[in-house]
């Protein structure tokens, strides 16, 4: 039996220079020759990443006071508006705001502009108070000039997402993207082997204050993200089957770089942001060893009809099938494509093995873990 190890001796091996970290994909191939023991002897930390649409994005911008003051109540940046409704120069864009319904323009490219270091165009009216008498303002800000500008994704980095096809005969336009019809394609949006939340599936070292890479900057874990959901069934290998647990993340986007955040516009859907992130997963025993072994053949998920509207599950598949290229389903062959970039997600993964390996990037004990959950609730229409 391997002795276990804490992060606290792992972080003293990463100060001292002499700790081996490898990339998630580099482990699941030593997997394939070495058992569960003689990894967690060799391997201290483990670098998972991926990169991939997230919508549930978005920012928090402080502005900072105009003179005479404002209460910046209905305000728009380069035309996509942004909440106001949290104090006076506070804002919240979210990153799949627009301007109008079918504008291909949003708040994930404002939100890339202002990372790039590009000047947005900021417009407010007010009612006016005695306190913040200013009704109205029209200015140029970048982040020199904001205060804070900071990323607060509530859903990001799930744990596993579903294979989405069309049954129909009409193409479906879907946050999925392009759909074609009578199973023309099969879109998946997950970094599979090198994913997150899927080498450490009982979240037994990510919770809430994890230290985490965030579109090139550092990150933290700030709370379960929203619809996680760890009552997913479960395969042979332990990995839950479909879209399963999320985390809330926050970070510096001041600090970030658009190298790993860019927006999308995604046709007759709408505006998205791909956001790059990145867990270290400490190898604390062999269990541990064992979870980040895992490979894309033993990563299931599911197939569902995204044409009908009833989001039925048409079957399964593993990441090895859908990397590929085609996958079968009732006989048929399926064209299979990622909306995630592994290419992206490993230049992460490498980003962060340098880091810690030199020392720069120390792991974090979670403040919390997370609890579990048995589901999600349902809207109800009670009008």
């Amino acid at each position: 039996m391997t002795k276990k190890r804490t992060i606290d001796e792992i972080n003293e091996k990463i100060r001292k220079g002499n700790v081996v970290v490898l990339s998630a994909e580099k482990v699941s191939a030593m997997g394939k020759e070495l058992t569960p023991s003689e990894i967690a002897k060799k391997v201290d930390v483990v670098t998972t990443a991926t990169f991939g649409p997230m919508c549930s994005s978005g920012v928090f911008i402080n502005f900072g006071h105009t003179t005479p003051p404002m209460r910046l109540e209905k305000l728009t940046l380069n035309n996509v508006p942004a909440y106001g409704g949290v104090a006076a120069v506070d804002a919240y864009l979210g990153a799949t705001e627009t301007a109008m319904p079918h504008d291909k323009y949003g708040g994930g490219h404002v939100i890339e502009e202002l990372i790039a270091g590009k000047d947005v165009l900021l417009q407010a009216t007010a009612k006016g108070t005695d306190c913040y008498p200013r009704t109205e303002i029209k200015t140029l800000v970048n982040k020199k000039t904001i205060n804070e500008f900071i990323m607060f994704n509530p859903r990001n980095a799930y744990q596993n997402y579903n294979i989405a096809v069309n049954s129909t005969p009409r193409i479906k336009f879907t946050y999925m993207g392009t759909l074609l019809p009578a199973f023309g394609n099969a879109n998946f949006s997950t970094s599979g082997e090198l994913s997150p939340l899927l080498n450490d599936p009982e979240l037994r070292t990510i919770g809430i204050g994890t230290r985490i890479f965030l579109g090139g900057t550092t990150g933290y874990v700030a709370w379960n993200g929203t619809q996680f959901n760890t009552g997913k069934p479960l395969n042979e290998f332990g990995i839950p089957v479909g879209n399963a647990a999320t985390i809330a993340v926050v970070g510096d986007a001041k600090l970030m770089s658009t190298q790993f955040i860019k927006a999308a516009y995604f046709e007759k859907y709408g505006v998205t942001l791909f956001v790059g992130i990145g867990i270290p997963i400490p190898v604390l025993d062999e269990d541990m060893a064992r979870r980040v072994s895992i490979r894309n053949s033993q990563i299931e998920t599911n197939i569902v009809d995204y044409g009908s509207g009833n989001f039925e599950v048409l079957g399964q598949a593993n990441y090895d099938t859908l990397f590929s290229g085609e996958l079968q389903l009732n006989g048929k062959k399926i064209r299979t494509a990622p909306l995630s970039s592994v290419k992206v997600a490993r230049e992460i993964a490498d980003v962060l093995k340098k880091e810690i390996s030199e020392g720069r990037f120390l792991l974090s004990e979670p403040v919390s873990l997370f609890s579990k959950t048995t589901g999600l609730n349902k809207l109800e229409i009670r009008l």
